[in-house]
């Protein structure tokens, strides 16, 4: 059985879908808030599922194709975050905050005290030997083989009345 381009395109932004949960399940389920890699990993997620959206209406390769491009893009972010961890390489030394426009220096210092200290390269979980960004690496060139199929399907022709 082979599947159609509608069905390559909602089987690729559902994966999508599915990694987003389960980022967020991490994060508010497990405790364990995500450093700046994660944040870079999400982005491209978000991405596909509008690229899925337009891409079942639209016709042509330009959808599946951003689509696979986004997926190979969190996975690069998921194979670089995968070096940091591996000590391979070093990781961004720069970090990100909330709003802080307005706050007192006692504000300020008491936000950066309780916010969680979080590595980009200690891998606070990991299955099989992987991290989560290994597992998201992997996910993802997957998801961009199955955008990469529906790229090379021809958009079904309008059925009904």
């Amino acid at each position: 059985m082979t599947l159609s381009r509608t069905h390559l395109i909602l089987l690729a932004g559902l994966g999508s879908g599915l990694l987003m949960a389960g980022a967020l399940g991490f994060q508010y389920l497990g405790d364990m808030p995500p450093c700046k890699l994660c944040y870079w990993q999400r982005y491209p997620h978000i991405a596909a599922l509008v690229i899925a959206l337009v891409g079942l209406r639209a016709s042509g390769r330009v959808w599946p194709l951003l689509g696979a491009g986004a997926a190979l893009t969190t996975a690069a972010i998921g194979l670089y975050h995968t070096g940091v961890e591996r000590k391979l390489w070093q990781g961004p030394s720069s970090c990100s905050s909330g709003e802080i426009s307005g706050l007192s220096g006692a504000e300020l210092l008491a936000q950066i005290l309780s916010a969680p200290i979080v590595r980009c390269d200690e891998a606070p979980w990991e299955l099989l030997g992987l991290s989560m960004a290994s597992w998201n690496a992997v996910a993802s060139i997957v998801l961009a083989l199955v955008w990469l199929a529906a790229a090379r399907r021809r958009a079904e022709a309008p059925t009904g009345p």
